[in-house]
C-alpha cells in the first residue's frame, strides 16, 4: 500500500506525538516526518531515535510542506500553537491534535484557524502512560486503542474520513462524538478518577501517620492510586480545561459518597450491602464488555 501521507509536521515530540510518529513510520503510512518540540534537546533526541527525520526551528516550520500535522502539546498550549501555524495551514492539509479535553480546543480552533478551521479534526486517543517524554515513545501505544473524533459542523468531511481511516490503520477503534458528549463523558470516567486519586495520596500523607500507612498498604491501594503519579502539568491543564464537567460529576460523586457513610454510620448493613452490591455487577458487566 502505497504511503497515505508525505510528510507528517508533529508539533510536540513527547511520549503522545513521538508514539504517533513511530506507528505511522512503522506501518508505511508516512515518507517523512518533520518535527518540533519547545526544548531543543527533545527534538534532537527525536531524531537521534529516528521518530522525526528532521528538526524544524519553530512550529511554523514544522508545519511548512506537511500534508498532515499532529498538535501533541499540553492542552493549555493548543491555541497559542494554533496561532503559531496558522499562517501555513491549508484546506488541503489534515490537522489533529490528541488533547483529552475537545470543548476548549475546538472553541480555540475557531478563534484562530478561522478560513482554514475546516482542515481541523480534533481526535483524543484514549492512550498513555503514566510516563512522559520522546524516551518512551512506543509505536504500540495506541494499537488497539480508543480514538475518539469529536468534528464540528465546518469539519471537511474529506478530512473526516482521512483521519478515521488513518487511525484504523494504526489499529485503533474510532468513534465520533460531540465535543460537548466527550467531555461530559471524560469528566466522568477519566478527569474526576484522577482527581479521587490525588486528593485520596493528600489525604494519607497529610497525617502524621500517613507514611506508616503506606508502608501498609497492597494490591487494592496500589489500583485505585496508579493514576495519582500522572504528568501534574499535563493534568493540572485537564482538570481546569474541563472544570465545569468536572464540577457537575464532583458533585453526583459527592452525593453518591454520601448516601454511603450515611448508611455506614447509621449500622445499616442490608442497605450498604445492596449498593456495594450495585457497583460490583456494574464494574464485573463493564469488564466483560471490555474483553469481548
Amino acid at each position: 500500500m502505497p504511503a497515505m501521507f508525505e510528510q507528517l509536521g508533529l508539533i510536540g515530540c513527547g511520549l503522545m506525538g513521538g508514539s504517533f510518529a513511530l506507528a505511522m513510520k512503522r506501518a508505511g503510512l508516512v515518507k517523512r516526518v518533520v518535527g518540533y518540540s519547545k526544548s531543543p534537546t527533545t527534538t534532537e533526541r527525536a531524531r537521534q531515535m529516528g521518530v522525526i527525520d528532521v528538526e524544524a526551528p519553530s512550529a511554523l516550520l514544522a508545519v511548512s510542506g506537511a500534508d498532515i500535522v499532529l498538535i501533541a502539546v499540553p492542552v493549555a498550549a493548543t491555541e497559542a500553537t494554533f496561532r503559531a501555524i496558522r499562517h501555513l495551514v491549508t484546506a488541503n492539509m489534515l490537522v489533529m491534535d490528541v488533547g483529552s479535553t475537545k470543548r476548549d480546543v475546538v472553541e480555540a480552533a475557531r478563534r484562530v484557524l478561522r478560513d482554514h478551521l475546516g482542515s481541523f479534526v480534533p481526535a483524543h486517543p484514549i492512550a498513555g502512560k503514566e510516563v512522559s517524554g520522546v524516551e518512551h515513545a512506543d509505536p504500540d501505544l495506541y494499537h488497539g486503542r480508543q480514538v475518539i473524533l469529536t468534528p464540528i459542523e465546518r469539519t471537511q468531511t474529506a478530512h473526516l474520513r482521512r483521519a478515521q481511516e488513518l487511525w484504523e490503520a494504526l489499529g485503533c477503534h474510532v468513534q465520533q462524538m460531540s465535543p460537548e458528549s466527550h467531555d461530559a463523558a471524560f469528566a466522568a470516567v477519566s478527569h474526576l478518577p484522577h482527581m479521587l486519586s490525588f486528593a485520596l495520596m493528600h489525604a494519607i500523607v497529610s497525617q502524621p501517620q500517613g507514611q506508616n500507612f503506606l508502608t501498609l498498604a497492597g494490591p487494592g491501594f496500589r489500583d485505585f492510586t496508579r493514576i495519582a503519579a500522572a504528568d501534574p502539568k499535563l493534568w493540572r491543564d485537564v482538570l481546569l480545561a474541563n472544570r465545569v464537567e468536572l464540577i457537575e460529576q464532583a458533585k453526583l460523586f459527592e452525593r453518591s459518597l454520601h448516601q454511603l457513610l450515611q448508611l455506614a454510620e447509621e449500622g445499616k448493613g442490608e442497605q450498604l450491602e445492596a449498593l456495594i452490591e450495585q457497583a460490583s455487577q456494574a464494574r464485573a458487566q463493564w469488564h466483560m464488555g471490555r474483553k469481548k
